[in-house]
This record gives structure tokens, sequence and C-alpha cells, in this order.
């Protein structure tokens, strides 16, 4: 990966607060898809003088900078990924909120193929498939 959350707001001219160079360490650090409450929670284990709103207003302000993307997985809670990280699929466990990270390149392939029969090359997509678990047994 390239520069950092930080970098990237810093060279985008955002001011960077000391509290949104946490949330955005934060967000660095994330193996997760966290939603604002979560990384509240993680800011908060810093500095506890973070505000719930003030996440929400940074998490706003990066996404609209083009910093994060913010991924709506139809469970009502807004989730949010560095706009940067390599490509990849998302599948969602509905049961549990669980989100797995995939690629596979025989989808990317397909997702090609199908642009170019329909009369277009594709430029970029984004793949959410919702899952329960298999029933065992």
């Amino acid at each position: 990966m390239g520069q950092s959350i930080i970098e990237r707001c810093e060279a985008r001219g955002l001011r960077m607060t000391g509290q949104r160079r946490i949330i955005a360490q934060v967000l660095e650090e994330s193996a997760d898809h966290p939603d604002a409450e979560v990384l509240y929670t993680r800011a908060c284990a810093v500095d506890p003088r973070i505000s719930l709103a003030t996440v929400y207003r940074t998490l706003k302000l990066f996404d609209e900078a083009g910093i994060l993307d913010k991924l709506e997985f139809g469970d009502g809670r807004a989730r949010y990924e560095d706009a940067e990280r390599a490509h990849h699929d998302h599948l969602i466990d509905v049961s549990t909120g669980q989100v797995i990270e995939f690629v596979d390149p025989e989808i990317e392939i397909l997702q090609e193929k199908i642009a170019a029969r329909l009369g277009y090359r594709l430029i970029g997509h984004r793949l959410e498939l919702l899952a329960v678990p298999l029933k065992k047994g």
C-alpha cells in the first residue's frame, strides 16, 4: 500500500487534529470493517476525550474526501474500510454480521466477460454476497 490514511488526508488539505489522527490510526490498524460505534470504542481506548459525534464527523469527512469507502451491508450499520485497500469482494453472513473478504479470479474474469458481452468495458465493481451458513449434519 502507498500512503497512510493520515498522509492522504494531509495531501488533500484536510486539517488533522489530534483526535482525527487517532481515528485515522485506529482505522489503519483495523483488519475488519468497523462501524462508527466500534471505531468510537477503539478510539476511546487511546483517548477517552473523543466523542461519538467526533467519530461520525470524521468518518463523513474521510468518506467525502475519498479516503474511506462507506459500506452498507443491509444491516442498518454503515461500516468503513480504507479506500486504497487492494481489491476484494465481500461475503456477509447475515445471521452473525461477519464480513469475509475474498478474491476469486474466476469471478473477476466472468464479470469482465459479462460487461464485454453487454458492450461495456468494466472499470470497477463492488460484489457483496449475502449468505447464511450451510446446515451441518
